[in-house]
């Protein structure tokens, strides 16, 4: 009997010990599968949904092009893809699912800070990569000592180089000397835009003369576009997204400001110019790309016939985000986790936005410049390249 039980424990102790060395809290994706699961995480519902929808749209159909010639290094690609609602709390959870349940090779998206920011401590975990597409502040790849976040990665410029840049261009090209500020005070990118707009501008002698702020959800702006309108300001910055930016551009207008408006790559949409055409007439924007470049016809075109949709800002971004990913996957002549983040800093890929190259000290792309166009006739005009340094 005594035989008998001890016999019983050896073969419960071999169990638990294979259970145990498929488990753990790193990243159990197979990178012998005969699939390479890619996840994606992004806003499908609420106000971002827009740019969501591009986004996945896109990556759906990169991967059915790519499956068609043939998969990546002669597997075929799965794409995962999980709503965030535009909150901080469900892209964490997302990530959780697609890593320890979905067992995807990396992830893409999202389109917010404030959720790729959330993130960062899963990818930690589990080391899986994320390469985010326009989160654009600084703290989403490096920590508050300076030091890179291993596992977050991303193929758009930050709010500090966007600010800077809004702020030359207003200043050094259309000379304009002195600007008022509208802006959200519970986003971190409208934060980080105004805070270097305000640093870059008064550097090169131009004046703040008024700053007010709201809250995301606000419908309201005269308030203080009425205390705007009396410091009489050449330029108005407005550094958020187009919902917001139709209200508050229209109400502008309304109350007789005439001062140019200048935004980033928050404002770009199709919803931006149904409901705001007229107001925005003559505005700036810095942007990661120029819509009516011939090199992103191809990329428009495509979507345009599969979706019988305009392509949104995102879509851009997450093209050239697959494309990074795909590079890194082939780089590394594996679908490990691991050698798939090492690879994403050697790899170089002409995307639609420019040449990404991800930086290994910051996990930036290096040496991207802006693309400034003008709002006219409800069109994204190119003006010109523009860099800060």
């Amino acid at each position: 009997m005594r035989r008998k039980v001890l016999s019983l424990i050896s073969v419960l102790l071999i169990f638990t010990l294979m259970l145990t060395g498929c488990g753990g809290s790193g990243s159990t994706s197979g990178a012998s599968s005969d699939v390479i699961k890619i996840g994606w995480i992004g806003s499908l519902t609420g106000d971002q949904a827009v740019w969501g929808t591009c986004e996945s749209n896109t990556i759906k159909m990169l991967i059915e092009q790519v499956n068609a010639d043939g998969g990546i290094l002669g597997k075929q690609v799965e794409g995962i893809y999980y709503d965030t609602k535009g909150d901080a709390a469900e892209a964490v959870n997302a990530v959780k699912r697609l890593i320890s349940q979905d067992k995807v090779v990396a992830i893409l998206g999202p389109n917010a800070s404030g959720q790729a920011l959330a993130i960062s401590s899963v990818l930690d975990q589990y080391k899986v990569s994320d390469i985010a597409t326009v989160a654009t502040n600084p703290k989403v790849t490096v920590n508050e000592d300076g030091s890179v976040k291993k596992y977050n990665f991303r193929v758009c410029f930050i709010d500090p180089y966007q600010g800077a840049v809004a702020a030359g261009y207003a200043y050094d090209k259309l000379g304009l000397k002195n600007a008022a500020i509208l802006y959200d005070v519970a986003s971190d990118y409208s934060q980080g835009f105004t805070e270097f707009f305000e640093k870059t501008f008064t550097e090169k002698g131009g004046k703040i003369v008024a700053k007010e702020g709201f809250k995301e959800g606000d419908v309201d702006f005269r308030p203080q576009l009425s205390k705007i309108k009396e410091a009489n300001p050449d330029v108005i910055l407005m550094p958020y997204y187009y919902k917001e930016v139709a209200l508050s551009a229209n109400q502008a207008r309304d109350l007789g400001i005439e001062a140019t408006l200048i935004g980033g790559d928050g404002w770009p949409s199709d919803q931006l110019m149904t409901m705001a055409k007229d107001a925005i007439e003559g505005s700036y924007v810095v942007n990661h790309l120029d819509f009516n470049d011939p090199d992103v016809k191809p990329l428009q075109d495509a979507y345009k016939a599969k979706y019988d949709l305009p392509m949104e800002l995102n879509g851009y971004m997450a093209h050239d985000a697959f494309l990074l990913l795909e590079a890194a996957i082939k780089d590394a002549n594996s679908a490990d986790p691991e050698k798939i983040t090492e690879s994403l800093t050697k790899v170089s890929v002409e995307g639609v936005t420019g040449t990404i190259k991800i930086s290994p000290d910051t996990h930036n792309p290096d040496g991207k410049e802006a693309a400034i166009v003008r709002i006219e006739s409800g069109d994204y005009i190119f003006q010109e390249k523009y860099g800060v340094k």
